[in-house]
């Protein structure tokens, strides 16, 4: 089949987790013997930021580590007709402009014989759903929510069995434990400042129990003003500023642990939907410990996969032991890494889109070997 995804943007992962899952995702597809072309809009916000703040250089890494990946950039005045007129799916992410999706619906509308799925992976049907309410949606398909919570808010909008909870996942091609172990030391948090959706969470989580540890922190991530550098600094905290997605197996590689904290509307709104950092931090074979959140789906196996604190106390106890008990580090890769080679791959969820396209009578050739 051929496949054209509308992102806004495959080339950057700058505050733009779903370039992630997605990279991994159509490499998958490709390998798997279908044509793929992704488009992205041409002044992609992430894209126009991680140019600013690092020029091509910034891109150097993603070229390098997916060769089989490109993107064609296009603006407003672009044939989409033409763009699409020989592809079979097409998949349109919620974070493109309102008339892009509507554009593409009203092909869909007028006999276009594609399959036109809508892909939510963000909390804003909930935190602002007139957000995604003004999103002409009348020409699609189907929607890929990815989590049950957000799915249940479609089928509230009478989606019905037409929405598919599509979760995100690793991309185990590139993460994965390092070939050679070496010397690990210290926690390692691999996330966005953001728009202090979970600042207190992270001092209550992250910030005081490694200072009470006197352990080394180590942050990257994007979005941090001054104020939050400035909170950084009071921990002693290491700040290293962009980190290019592709480069975190290797971060991940020379560190203890490393944390997860969730944004509050994950904890709060849409329970049991971890972001992408769970997944890839468990295929890279580092011990995560995690603040609370419901795996209310049953995705893995808190208490044995990773840890879950439940407060700032309760944290320190569990670094403390994931530092000194190299057992308990053993058991937690093991367990983790099985969570995602068992279901949790790429690969797993290219297989759940084609068994899902296959109900909306999307033919699938023959697969070439991966």
């Amino acid at each position: 089949m051929k496949f054209a995804y509308f992102t806004h943007s495959l080339a950057s992962c700058w505050n733009h987790g779903n370039a992630h899952f997605l990279r991994g995702v159509l490499r998958d597809l490709i390998h798997r013997g279908h044509e793929v072309i992704a488009y992205e809009p041409r002044e992609a916000w992430s894209l126009g930021n991680l140019l600013k703040d690092h020029g091509e250089a910034g891109l150097d890494i993603y070229r390098k580590l997916y060769p089989e990946l490109s993107s064609t950039t296009f603006g407003a005045d672009a044939d989409l007709g033409e763009m699409v007129s020989d592809a079979d799916v097409v998949i349109v992410h919620e974070w493109n402009d309102p008339w892009l999706v509507a554009a593409i619906g009203e092909l869909r509308r007028q006999g276009a014989r594609f399959t036109l799925l809508f892909h939510d992976t963000h909390h804003r049907a909930v935190s602002d759903p007139n957000a995604i309410r003004q999103f002409d949606l009348g020409g699609y398909d189907g929607v890929l929510a990815f989590g049950e919570t957000l799915a249940e808010v479609y089928r509230r909008w009478g989606w019905g069995d037409r929405v598919h909870v599509w979760h995100e996942a690793a991309d185990t091609r590139l993460f994965h434990p390092p070939a050679v172990e070496t010397e690990r030391e210290g926690l390692v948090w691999i996330g966005n400042w953001g728009d202090n959706e979970r600042s207190a969470e992270l001092e209550t989580f992250l910030f005081r129990p490694a200072q009470t540890l006197g352990l080394p922190l180590e942050i990257y991530g994007v979005r941090y003003p001054e104020h939050a550098r400035e909170t950084l600094s009071r921990y002693g905290v290491t700040y290293r500023g962009w980190l290019p997605n592709a480069q975190a197996p290797e971060v991940f590689a020379r560190h203890l642990a490393t944390v997860h904290v969730p944004r509050r509307f994950y904890v709060d709104m849409l329970p049991g939907i971890p972001t992408i950092r769970v997944f890839e931090a468990l295929a890279c074979g580092i011990p995560l410990i995690s603040a609370p959140w419901s795996d209310s789906e049953g995705l893995f196996n808190p208490g044995a996969d990773f840890l879950v604190a439940r407060d700032e106390g309760e944290m320190v106890r569990h670094l403390t032991a994931v530092c000194q008990d190299a057992d308990l580090r053993r058991s937690l890769v093991t367990n983790g890494l099985a969570a995602i080679h068992d279901r949790h791959s790429c690969a797993h969820r290219a297989e759940q889109l084609l068994t899902i396209l296959e109900t909306y009578g999307a033919a699938t050739p023959t697969e070439m070997s991966a």
